[in-house]
């Protein structure tokens, strides 16, 4: 079978269409990849904090965002105004099992976890509203529980906003979230269900 030039230039146009319409569906496949690399490159990373005591784990996955040399707390984020707890996304805590977080007790599940700075106190709010981006939607309706801890000023600033826990030690651990010259404790007791 003979092929003239106009067939042949046909059949490398749709051979390169097919490439390229081929090249794009891989690229969103919905494997993440794309999602993966936008994540990667964001001016605020994504960040995990995990505890584990016996049979309970604790997961928080925040935006940790940078001072880059501003005042943070009462400037960047106003006093009394709801806060995300990071950047970007709204911060999660996950809790396999019940736990006392101060002196309230908090049933297993998933939470937003939103703060309210003031200069002596924060208050730590858990939200039933997960996969919200910043506090923009913030809803109290949807809130489970409010607690208040103090505030630690701190002698040296600390660069990136950072939660992290200690190692549990009598059954218990500290959540401890800082950023700028301010630290909250927030106490966490294991109990199980």
């Amino acid at each position: 079978m003979k092929f003239n030039r106009a067939h042949k230039s046909s059949i490398l146009l749709l051979s390169i269409f097919t490439i390229v319409f081929l090249a794009g569906c891989q690229n969103d496949s919905g494997d993440g990849k794309a999602a993966d690399s936008e994540v990667t490159h964001r001016k605020s990373p994504i960040a995990i904090s995990t505890v584990k005591h016996e049979g309970t784990y604790i997961k928080v996955v925040y935006g940790q965002p940078y001072r880059r040399g501003r005042t943070i707390f009462g400037d960047l984020e106003e006093w009394g105004e709801v806060w995300r707890t990071g950047a970007n996304e709204a911060t999660e805590i996950t809790i396999t099992k019940a736990v006392l977080m101060g002196v309230e007790s908090i049933p297993a599940g998933t939470y937003s976890l939103f703060t309210i700075p003031e200069p002596d106190s924060f208050t730590v709010i858990l939200n039933h509203e997960l996969g919200q981006w910043g506090a923009f939607e913030y809803n109290p309706d949807r809130d489970y529980k409010r607690m208040k801890f103090p505030v630690k000023n701190l002698k040296s600033p600390v660069e990136a906003f950072t939660i992290e826990f200690s190692e549990p030690a009598q059954s218990m651990t500290t959540m401890t979230m800082k950023w700028g010259v301010v630290q909250v404790d927030v106490p966490i007791r294991f109990y199980g269900d």
